[in-house]
């Protein structure tokens, strides 16, 4: 009643845009990152040497499950692998396996189908890493299971937690409840914002603004210490091209939202967004580093979120890892891990106990050494 269809090249990738993201809509996902516009960006900015490897499974000949794998060879440990894993790096902050909740038996069979897809791909892969999975994800435990019973070690690296509200009081009420510090500190910032100018908040949402706005966020983005880092979009062409293509594609991502703090008509600070299951999120941030004193984006947070609250959106998403800066809105953080599954190949039995074993052991023996300076 199952069948399973492997996706290898682009063209079939690109066909399946219907299905796929009417598989995202029944699966409830309430993210952008597995839909379909978000998956081909992220292959056409990072997919180069890398082979698709897209498992779509099927009931009654509808699609019920999606894995977007691909293959890839890496180096772990110095070692040469041949490597099974999501289409997914720092740029997509949370992925999972697409399934769709049609009762709690289909979902086990639909996985159940997956994993024989993989396990009969064995002989390509050494190791299966599935990232940046949210801790209550479904997948981990019964992909573990599933190896577990066919012979295969399995792994679990804690990734970061990603900060998130939850919007359910008023804006007033949020307000209030932030320590009187931080209170404090966002009025000072706010006062020196108003002796330049009227700040605002400024959101694009239609496509033709959100191109035209492409040049100003790129250029709060790339300044400052960002650029300084090499952790700017500029940085790196596949990733200045991954956000360019996202923008020139905004009339088919239209989650997709720049975001401007301004003061006196001038943009002093820039975040790609996104809206989505009444949720909005935050991608990429910058400021003009002129502004410093007034924390920009703190300032910028602080309109978004009163925006969010005003929407009556359901949660506030900041992402990534878990940063000072992001504590200071929210104690409330959403884990994510990696599961990794070593095949029988001589490498994978290899692999196994060198990251689960000697390397962390490595690590607790050179954080205990005595500082010699």
């Amino acid at each position: 009643m199952y069948s399973v269809d492997l996706v290898s090249d682009k063209a079939a990738f690109l066909a399946l845009e219907g299905e796929w993201n009417d598989a995202v809509d029944r699966a409830a996902i309430a993210h952008p990152f597995l839909r379909h516009e978000w998956v081909r960006t992220w292959w056409d900015a990072f997919g180069e040497s890398h082979q698709l490897n897209i498992l779509v499974v099927r009931h009654a000949a509808r699609v019920c499950a999606i894995a977007p794998l691909m293959f890839e060879r890496a180096q772990m440990y110095g070692m040469p692998v041949r490597r099974m894993r999501f289409l997914q790096n720092d740029h997509t902050p949370r992925t999972d396996v697409i399934v769709v909740n049609d009762g709690a038996e289909h979902v086990e069979d639909a996985y159940r189908a997956l994993w024989h897809a993989v396990l009969d791909a064995g002989p390509r892969w050494d190791v299966l890493q599935l990232s940046q999975m949210p801790a209550d994800s479904g997948s981990r435990e019964r992909f573990r299971r599933f190896a577990a019973a066919a012979g295969r070690q399995t792994g679990v690296w804690e990734s970061g937690a990603a900060p998130y509200l939850q919007l359910s009081s008023t804006w007033d009420a949020y307000v209030n409840g932030l320590t009187s510090k931080f209170r404090q500190n966002l009025r000072n910032r706010l006062g020196r914002l108003s002796q330049i100018g009227e700040p605002t908040l400024e959101i694009l949402d239609d496509a033709d603004a959100i191109r035209a706005g492409r040049a100003d966020a790129q250029r709060l983005e790339d300044s400052g210490w960002k650029a300084t880092e090499g952790t700017a979009i500029a940085s790196d062409e596949s990733v200045q091209r991954f956000y360019t293509l996202m923008t020139e594609r905004a009339d088919e991502c239209p989650w997709l939202r720049l975001m401007f703090l301004s003061v006196g008509g001038r943009r002093i600070a820039a975040c790609y967004a996104a809206v989505c299951a009444n949720r909005l999120f935050l991608l990429k941030t910058g400021y003009d580093p002129e502004f410093a004193k007034c924390s920009p984006f703190k300032m910028l947070t602080y309109f978004a979120l009163r925006h969010a609250f005003e929407q009556g959106y359901s949660e506030f998403d900041f992402l990534g890892d878990t940063e000072p800066w992001k504590l200071e809105w929210t104690s409330t953080t959403r884990p994510h891990d990696w599961l990794f599954v070593f095949a029988g190949t001589p490498r994978g039995r290899l692999l196994h106990p060198l990251k689960f074993q000697v390397v962390p052991a490595l690590r607790r023996t050179c954080s205990s050494q005595p500082s010699r300076a």
